[in-house]
C-alpha cells in the first residue's frame, strides 16, 4: 500500500479519533464538548464513567498560545466546510442513532474502540520511555479483554483505577523535539499541524482499525478501504451521539470560533507533550 493511499485512509478514518472533545465551563458545571475533530483538539470526556475535565485545568490560558498559522485563509475556509459537515450530516445522523441505541450500549461501543487502539498507546508510551504507563496499558488490555467482555466495559479503571494513557506518534515526535510546524485544518479531520499529520499517518500503520499493511500485520480487523470507512463511520456516529448539542455550546460561547479551535488545539497538544 503506497503512502498516498495511507494518507487518504488516515484522513477519512482518523476523523473519529479526533472527533471533538473540547471542555468548557459554565456557571454550574464543566461540560465536555464534542464536534468536529477541531473540537476534539480540546479535551476528552471519559464516557465510560461520565467524568469531565475543566478546560482551564486541561489547557491553561489559550490566549497565551502563539500559533504559527501561515495558511489562515485556507484554514478558515476549511473550518467553515467542516462546520457544515457536522451540522448537516454528522449531527443529524447521530441524533437518529441515539434514539435507537441506549446510552449504555453506546458507551460500551466507545469503550471497545478505545480498547482496540491499545497498540498505538503502547508503542508511543514505550517510545517516550513511559514504562509505568506502558505497564498499565498492558494490564488494562488484559483485564478489559478478559473481564470487560473484550473491551466493552472498563473494569481496569472502575475496579483497579488504571487510567488510559493516550499517546500518539505526533506526541512522540514532539517529545523528541520535532517542531509542530504550521497549523493546518484538514478536510473533515479538522485541527492539526504538520508534525501531527505525519504522526497520524504513522499511527495508521499499527492501528488494528485500519487495513494499512493488513497482509503483513495479523491483528488488522478491516481488510480493505471499504471496511475501513465502514468501521470509521460507526465510530464517528457513535461518538457524536454521546455529545449531542455540545458543539453548539462552543459556537455560542466562542467570540471567534476559528481562533478558539486553533488555539485550544495547539495548547492541548503542547500540554500533552509536556506530560
Amino acid at each position: 500500500m503506497n503512502i498516498r493511499k495511507i494518507f487518504i485512509i488516515a484522513l477519512l478514518l482518523n476523523y473519529t479519533n479526533t472527533f471533538a472533545d473540547t471542555a468548557i465551563e459554565n456557571n454550574s458545571t464543566a461540560t465536555s464538548i464534542t464536534s468536529l475533530s477541531d473540537v476534539n483538539a480540546t479535551s476528552e470526556i471519559n464516557t465510560s464513567t461520565g467524568n469531565t475535565t475543566s478546560f482551564e485545568d486541561e489547557f491553561g490560558n489559550v490566549n497565551e498560545t502563539a500559533v504559527f498559522d501561515p495558511f489562515s485563509g485556507y484554514n478558515k475556509f476549511m473550518t467553515n466546510v467542516n462546520d457544515k459537515f457536522y451540522k448537516n450530516i454528522a449531527d443529524p445522523i447521530a441524533t437518529g442513532y441515539a434514539k435507537i441505541l441506549p446510552e449504555k450500549a453506546r458507551i460500551s461501543v466507545n469503550n471497545l474502540f478505545h480498547h482496540l487502539r491499545f497498540p498505538i498507546r503502547l508503542a508511543n508510551n514505550l517510545l517516550q520511555f513511559k514504562i509505568q504507563n506502558s505497564a498499565e496499558e498492558t494490564g488494562r488490555f488484559v483485564v478489559n479483554t478478559i473481564f470487560g467482555l473484550g473491551g466493552l466495559f472498563d473494569p481496569a479503571k472502575t475496579d483497579l483505577g488504571w487510567e488510559r494513557h493516550d499517546e500518539d506518534l505526533g506526541q512522540t515526535l514532539g517529545f523528541y523535539g520535532l517542531p509542530e510546524g504550521p497549523y493546518i485544518v484538514l478536510p473533515i479531520l479538522g485541527s492539526s499541524n504538520l508534525r501531527d499529520t505525519v504522526g497520524l499517518v504513522g499511527d495508521t500503520y499499527i492501528s488494528p482499525l485500519y487495513s494499512a499493511d493488513a497482509d503483513d500485520i495479523c491483528y488488522k480487523i478491516p481488510q480493505n478501504t471499504g471496511q475501513d470507512i465502514l468501521i470509521a463511520s460507526v465510530e464517528l456516529i457513535n461518538k457524536t451521539s454521546l455529545h449531542l448539542g455540545e458543539y453548539d455550546l462552543i459556537k455560542k460561547d466562542a467570540l471567534d470560533l476559528y481562533s478558539f479551535l486553533r488555539d485550544a488545539y495547539t495548547q492541548q497538544r503542547r500540554q500533552k507533550i509536556k506530560e
